[in-house]
């Protein structure tokens, strides 16, 4: 049994699996969902599964990359339960997890020589990326990417492809609209949300692998460096 917190992007998402079926799922998302919820959340997975602390056998948080204040918030509470509960903390990849959702959901649609792009909005025309093939492979590591006319990140992807499709989702996919609307190779998918229920496969490998993270000094992976905002008052 494996508690699994997904708050990387604006979705706050809790789910218990038995690393394959996901046996309870909460998710919201909205202003302040993340610390408003997450506590909420996982009470009513626990009750409806059933089970109390001492029948989980890990706890695993999405890592990133992802919104800084949601990855500080979910590793916070996860970290919580697994001191007060004595579990191991696993860190699952948040583009990972969102690859094997968006497998998941395209069930046969998929063909063997698909990629898939997980995509993660970073403001403005950037997004974090990574690309897996149908294997669930990583084929290119984890960026920050800014697309316009000029960006070549798919270029080489796209080169390789004859029937095959690239498919792009996540918050950060319906903008690149404009850019590869015209391409029959690109999939923009617009209605993609991450979800903790995408980790349960990730989260059972570690937990088979012991991959554990320390639960004192394990901290998200946030591939930039927080900016904060200048506060708008008067005389700052």
């Amino acid at each position: 049994m494996i508690l699994c917190l997904e708050t990387a992007t604006p979705t706050c998402s809790v789910a218990i699996t038995d690393g394959v079926a996901t046996l309870a799922h909460r998710e919201c998302k909205g202003q302040n969902a993340h610390s408003e919820k997450i506590t909420i959340f996982i009470k009513e997975v626990m009750d409806e599964a059933g089970i109390d602390y001492s029948q989980l056998n890990a706890v695993a948080v999405s890592k990133g990359p992802g919104s800084y204040t949601g990855l500080r918030i979910g590793v916070s509470t996860a970290k919580g339960v697994c001191y007060a509960a004595g579990l191991p903390l696993m860190a699952v990849d948040t583009l990972h997890a969102m690859a094997y959702g968006m497998r998941q959901k395209l069930g046969d649609q998929v063909q063997p020589g698909d990629l898939f792009v997980p995509m993660i909005d970073a403001r403005r025309m950037e997004v974090y990326c990574a690309v897996f093939d149908a294997e669930m492979h990583r084929i290119q590591d984890t960026q920050a990417v800014v697309f316009d006319s000029e960006s070549s990140y798919l270029s080489p992807l796209t080169s390789h492809l004859s029937s095959s499709r690239l498919w792009l989702f996540g918050d950060g996919a319906p903008k690149l609209k404009a850019l590869f609307n015209d391409d029959p190779q690109i999939q923009i998918v617009d209605d993609f949300t991450p979800s903790a229920a995408f980790m349960a496969a990730l989260s059972d490998d570690a937990l088979k692998a012991a991959d554990f993270v320390d639960v004192a000094y394990f901290e998200p992976f946030y591939l930039k460096d927080f900016v904060a905002g200048k506060p708008h008052v008067k005389g700052l």
